[in-house]
Parts: C-alpha cells; structure tokens; sequence
C-alpha cells in the first residue's frame, strides 16, 4: 500500500491566503516584475534582431539586462511568496511544473547565451538564443495564467 506525501504546508506564511489583500497585492507585484522582465528583455532581442542600429548594443545590455533582472528579482519574490501560501496545491498543478520547468530552460538559455559571449557576437546564434528566451517567457507567462484553471 503506497501512502502520499504530507502535504507541504508552511503555517509561518499562512496569513497570505488568508488576508484578503495579500496574495491579490503578490499577484500585481508579480505581473508588474514579469512585465519589466520581458519588456527590458524584448528591447533588447529586438535591438539585436536589428532594429534600432543607431542604439550601441553594449550600452543597451547594461540598461536593458540589470532592468531585467531587477523584474526576475521582484517577479521572484512574489512567486515564492505566492507558492509558499499554497504548497501542496501548486506542487500538484500541472501547469505551475510545466512553469517551473520552461523558467528552469529559459535560465539555461540565458547562461548559455552569456557563457558564449552572445554580446559580444550578435550573430545568427545569438539572434535564435534571443528567440527561443522570448517564446520561453511567452510560455511562462501562459502556464503561469493556466495555473488558476487547472
């Protein structure tokens, strides 16, 4: 006879399910980071893609990149804090595994893409790592809204 696992609940964080403003106020701050992430993100695939030559890539990269991660950073937090509130019942959604896993490829990607000095050579590769991060994102993005109707 198998036996499930207990659940995973983190009564410390207990208050964010149960205030009625917090977790709506996560959600907001997550959107909000998700939506730095990925804007910062576009303006420079899109640079690199080449539109907007007249912009110096490299001094793109040292505003767009820190933007971006900043929105990861608050995208995160509020994540965290989201899925400690709700454990066991986000563990069991299939559509916040699929999230996990696309976010878990998409840091991949981005590793990759700076261990290879896409900045430095802007060329088809870099261009297809820029492609694959955004569809990444986009799946994300969309797993993460299927989160609530699975």
């Amino acid at each position: 006879m198998q036996t499930s696992p207990p659940p995973l609940d983190l009564p410390a964080l207990a208050w964010i399910g149960a205030h009625p403003w917090a977790y709506p106020a996560l959600e907001a701050l997550h959107i909000v980071g998700i939506g730095v992430l990925l804007g910062s993100l576009l303006m420079f695939e899109l640079r690199l893609w080449g539109l907007g030559r007249e912009l110096p890539l490299a001094a793109l990269a040292r505003l767009a990149l820190p933007v971006s991660l900043a929105g990861f950073a608050l995208a995160a937090a509020a994540g965290l804090l989201m899925f400690a509130s709700q454990p066991s019942e986000l563990v069991a959604n299939r559509y916040f595994v699929w999230k996990m896993g696309l976010l878990f490829i998409a840091g991949c990607n981005a590793a990759a893409f700076h261990a290879r000095g896409g900045l430095a050579r802007p060329d088809g590769w870099a261009r297809a790592q820029t492609a694959l991060s955004l569809g990444l994102w986009i799946a994300v993005i969309i797993c993460g809204r299927w989160i609530a109707y699975a």
